[in-house]
């Protein structure tokens, strides 16, 4: 059986949850979220506790009913605090600003990098080199995150480039001289 999917989900006080034909909604203090539910699980919805019940005793039931107790619970918890993200540039000139919906990234290349930040997701630049997303989906949230760090990956050599914070790039040893002899 699955261990994180058995455990019940907390519903907070604030939080409106509704369940029909395999779609759930959470409406809280930050937004509205949805989801449509795998067949191979159902919803328990009792006393402030929200349950994820898989119907089979197969392999992949209990696998989905841990991914849907996981997808649930941050739903939940997107609606009421909702989520950060923090990206940090290193690099000598590299830096980001932002206009709008859109971040601009001078990282290297010969000209500004656009990046049109997806609906549900701000973000805010912090002494030109962090970037700060913050949302209530999660998933999209890390998605936008990624795309970001992907437009410049830190390399292994200065590190130079965009990472996501607390991120540990493992540095390599340049090029060794070549003695005379």
């Amino acid at each position: 059986m699955s261990r994180v999917g058995r455990k019940p989900i907390p519903i907070p006080e604030k939080t409106k949850i509704s369940y029909e034909n395999r779609v759930l909604t959470v409406q809280g203090a930050k937004g509205t979220l949805t989801r449509s539910i795998h067949p191979a699980v159902d919803l328990k919805i009792e006393e402030g506790v929200l349950n994820v019940v898989a119907l089979e005793d197969k392999r992949t039931s209990r696998a989905l009913q841990g991914l849907t107790r996981s997808l649930l619970a941050n739903m939940i918890v997107g609606v009421n605090d909702g989520f950060e993200r923090l990206l940090l540039i290193n690099g000598i000139g590299y830096r980001a600003e932002l206009k709008g919906k859109t971040i601009i990234l001078n990282v290297g290349f010969s000209n500004p990098v656009e990046f049109d930040l997806p609906e549900g997701i701000s973000a805010s630049i912090e002494r030109n080199t962090t970037i700060k997303l913050s949302g209530i989906d999660k998933e999209k949230l890390g998605l936008t995150a990624a795309a970001i760090r992907k437009i410049r990956p830190p390399e292994p050599y200065k590190g130079k480039g965009i990472k996501y914070a607390g991120e540990h790039i493992r540095r390599k040893a340049g090029k060794a001289g070549v003695t005379a002899q």
